[in-house]
């Protein structure tokens, strides 16, 4: 029983590395060679165990990953020229993108934006979404110290010339973001595929399993190993039972993984960073703050690389059981 655990584990994460790949180059064409070469599986087999372990065929996977992000920034970039959007997530044409998109949704690409417009207006004003250090041209920005930004208070470090802002939230200590330019990390991790919103136990298990494999290898007695959750699907577009997250440690570039435990890269670039110290059931309002409140205010918008968080602490050891977390939500220029 061990050895057929360990053999299907070697499964798993094979077709994890292919849903890295698939991920960070939906641009791209994706033939059936590449894909099962990154599988290390023949290409002649390979499309089957894909559909098998998958629940889908390895097109249909790619045409839905595709029309998710796609349709995740039609909610999030409103004034991004839907063809530019296709264009981005590998689609030949608009033509090809409205068909699909129609298809998918049962409602056209412009229908779509035109909704997530009206339910995130308020008198004719958008109030944002419901959802998820800065380069030199900052050192030659005109501004004063501070100011306000709605509810949200917005400083600069006169030292770091960082920007960090800080808000009171119901129920919550005071909240901060703060724009950070993240290297690429490399991390290892133990995904799952299916409903996650509010089950402890579930990222207890996941999480336990890979601090079991992070402890013997010294990575937990580094104080510079960071404990992360990767989002890779957006919840108010993917269904339920097909949502992606990773329970992940981060580990040097050359370490070596195997079987359920995987490897991927998260892209480096500025991340807005929000800092929250908040109870087991508040992570929805926590993201809706920072999504919905503190971004569409900022002058940024959501970059395409993906979300995650660092948990901070171990909130059983915490007087009062809170999770301390940074969301992290990659952003470019409005």
């Amino acid at each position: 029983m061990g050895n057929q655990g360990n053999q299907r584990s070697e499964y798993t994460a094979r077709i994890n590395r292919v849903m890295d790949h698939i991920d960070r180059n939906l641009n791209h064409d994706l033939p059936l060679e590449e894909l099962a070469k990154v599988a290390n599986f023949s290409r002649f087999h390979f499309h089957r165990i894909f559909s098998a372990m998958v629940g889908e065929s390895l097109n249909q996977f790619i045409q839905r990953i595709r029309l998710e992000k796609a349709a995740s920034q039609l909610s999030e970039a409103h004034n991004k020229p839907i063809t530019s959007i296709a264009l981005d997530f590998g689609f030949s044409s608009s033509a090809a993108f409205a068909r699909a998109f129609k298809q998918r949704f049962n409602m056209s690409a412009s229908e779509w934006r035109d909704l997530d417009i009206a339910k995130k207006s308020k008198d004719g004003k958008v109030i944002g979404n419901e959802h998820q250090q800065l380069g030199n041209h900052w050192k030659s920005f005109n501004m004063q110290s501070e100011y306000s930004m709605g509810d949200w208070l917005m400083e600069m470090d006169p030292t770091t010339r960082n920007l960090n802002w800080s808000k009171k939230m119901t129920n919550m200590k005071e909240v901060t973001v703060e724009i950070k330019k993240f290297p690429e990390m490399t991390v290892a991790y133990i995904r799952h595929i299916g409903p996650y919103a509010g089950d402890t136990a579930l990222f207890q298990n996941l999480f336990g399993k890979l601090m079991r494999w992070a402890g013997p290898r010294g990575l937990m007695s580094n104080p510079e190993t960071l404990a992360l959750t990767v989002y890779h699907d957006d919840p108010n577009v993917t269904d339920e039972d097909k949502l992606r997250t990773s329970a992940c440690v981060t580990i040097p570039a050359d370490m070596a993984v195997d079987g359920e435990i995987g490897k991927m890269a998260l892209d480096p670039g500025d991340y807005a960073v929000g800092h929250f110290e908040i109870n087991e059931d508040e992570y929805t309002e926590a993201w809706n703050h920072l999504m919905g409140g503190w971004l569409p205010q900022s002058g940024y918008q959501p970059d395409d690389r993906t979300c995650f968080e660092i948990n901070l602490n171990d909130p059983s050891k915490h007087p009062e059981n809170k999770h301390v977390v940074d969301i992290c939500i990659p952003v470019k220029p409005l």
